[in-house]
């Protein structure tokens, strides 16, 4: 943040007065960038754990992997609660957020069905609990 402070006060400096609102518009979008973290909390019955891991597989891993701007996921799994959190990694929150909506519920439509039909269920068992996004921080 010291950083992007300094970069304002030479722009200031040297550039007139009329093109410093534009980059000083750039400069505050740049400063939401860097590392973020997608966080998603599910109700996942302990009876439904391993077809919940096969169908993430099969389903939005792939599909994930496709998407630019995405690092990686994790998944974890409370037994006691019977919840699942995945924390999906991306390069930045522009990326991650320029991903259709459309094409996100598209995947999710196909996830939930897959999931249904290898359990034998008309609906999804799974609850989003959940949804919202983690930044690193560094500076303390």
């Amino acid at each position: 943040m010291r950083y992007l402070i300094g970069l304002v006060i030479l722009i200031s400096i040297t550039l007139p007065l009329s093109q410093y609102s534009k980059v000083q518009a750039l400069i505050m979008e740049n400063s939401n960038t860097g590392q973020v973290v997608e966080e998603l909390r599910l109700r996942v019955p302990l009876r439904y754990k391993d077809a919940w891991l096969r169908a993430e597989s099969r389903i939005w891993e792939p599909w994930l992997q496709k998407q630019k701007g995405y690092l990686g996921r994790e998944l974890f799994y409370d037994k006691e609660k019977e919840e699942a959190l995945v924390l999906v990694s991306w390069e930045d929150k522009k990326l991650w957020k320029s991903i259709a909506l459309e094409e996100v519920n598209r995947i999710q439509t196909i996830f939930e069905t897959t999931l249904s039909q290898s359990l034998k269920l008309t609906t999804n068992p799974l609850q989003l609990i959940y949804e919202g996004e983690l930044t690193r921080e560094n500076e303390y």
